[in-house]
């Protein structure tokens, strides 16, 4: 049988958390170079430069990213001479932000740490990134050929950042599970891809669980055991699924409406991604009528405001050619347990709608 691989990411987390950097970063070199988000370099700076107080590590500069995950945005990086100098690079921010030094770091063969800031998805410990074209519309998925050497997840620092990464951070996780299922359905699994499933089965709970408590400590910028339980389902449990299984199984049709919704421009201006991800996640379960599930989520959504409409998301009924042309052009949806159509989205889509205009009677 062909020989494979596979990098399993590493991570510490509490809220001290940057006084591990020297333990585990010193191997790898002297010179660290920051790049990240305006404002998440800036939240993170001084706790950064504290961790580093003291030891061989010496960061040289805080360099932003450019503003989106994308080639154009890598090459600038990639020129930049004290990027290029540095012995490692400490990637600081959210997804787009941690997805070009991500790309980056693969092509140069620099030594990666990530510092997410936020906690919206899982790129801070995923072997893959997701690529943007200069009009900020989905281009592709690039695939590094591991994970970020160690992952530092501070919680006092994602604590205090706006409530509504983390609530958009739960909307993506959610998707994980009914994704990776669904997608997987029907196969015969291998060892690797059969832990990323099983995996997958533990996301919805704690989310439902400890989700409505946590999203109200990140509004008032408390640390918590609920809180750190749901950053660690959004960026750890959900990552290492996407690390164990292949990409087919990673995402599906929720992913799907949310390439979608990034042909639109206010969407995608004023939607986060795992915003658009949830709304997703109740057109694929009432695609597959998985009808309990659904509702299950669709109460929870409500519970924490978060998309069960159309309008909830901004798009139009005269909107929807468009974003499920471009749904439909997405590989996500290519390894189903049976043809998803157009007709079928849009038909799920309009159920919602109905769905959502009875409870609104009903609560008249």
């Amino acid at each position: 049988m062909k020989s494979y691989s596979v990098f399993l990411p590493s991570y510490s987390i509490g809220e001290d958390v940057y006084k591990e950097i020297p333990k585990i970063c010193e191997p790898y070199g002297k010179k660290a170079v920051v790049v990240g988000g305006k404002t998440a370099m800036e939240k993170s700076k001084e706790a950064l430069l504290e961790g580093v107080k003291g030891s061989n590590i010496e960061i040289v500069d805080f360099v932003w990213f450019g503003g989106d995950s994308t080639y154009e945005n890598v090459e600038m990086l990639k020129k930049n001479p004290t990027v290029a100098n540095a012995d490692m690079v400490f990637a600081v921010g959210g997804g787009r932000s941690v997805d070009t030094s991500k790309t980056m770091c693969d092509q140069t063969g620099q030594p990666i740490f990530v510092f997410p800031t936020i906690a919206s998805n899982c790129a801070a410990v995923t072997s893959t990134t997701v690529i943007y074209d200069s009009n900020h519309v989905f281009k592709e998925l690039y695939f590094p050929k591991k994970p970020a050497t160690h992952c530092f997840i501070n919680t006092k620092i994602i604590a205090e950042s706006p409530s509504n990464f983390i609530w958009a951070g739960i909307g993506d996780a959610l998707s994980k599970q009914y994704e990776c299922t669904f997608s997987s359905r029907g196969d015969k699994l291998d060892h690797t891809n059969l832990l990323g499933v099983d995996i997958s089965r533990r996301c919805v709970e704690p989310l439902l669980e400890y989700g409505k408590k946590a999203y109200e400590d990140a509004k008032h910028n408390r640390v918590s055991y609920e809180l750190e339980q749901v950053i660690l389902n959004i960026i750890i449990t959900t990552g290492l699924v996407s690390v164990f299984v292949m990409n087919d199984y990673n995402s599906c049709l929720a992913h799907s409406v949310y390439y979608g919704c990034t042909t639109l421009e206010n969407v995608e201006k004023n939607h986060l991604h795992g915003e658009l991800v949830s709304y997703g996640v109740l057109v694929m379960l009432t695609c597959d009528k998985q009808f309990e599930e659904r509702d299950r989520v669709y109460n929870f959504n409500k519970s924490i405001g978060l998309p069960t409409c159309l309008s909830d998301i901004e798009v139009s009924e005269n909107d929807l050619d468009k974003v499920l042309d471009k749904a439909m052009q997405t590989q996500d949806i290519k390894h189903v347990p049976y043809e998803i159509t157009k007709d079928m989205i849009y038909n799920a889509i309009m159920d919602l709608e109905k769905m959502n205009s009875t409870k609104q009677v009903e609560m008249i």
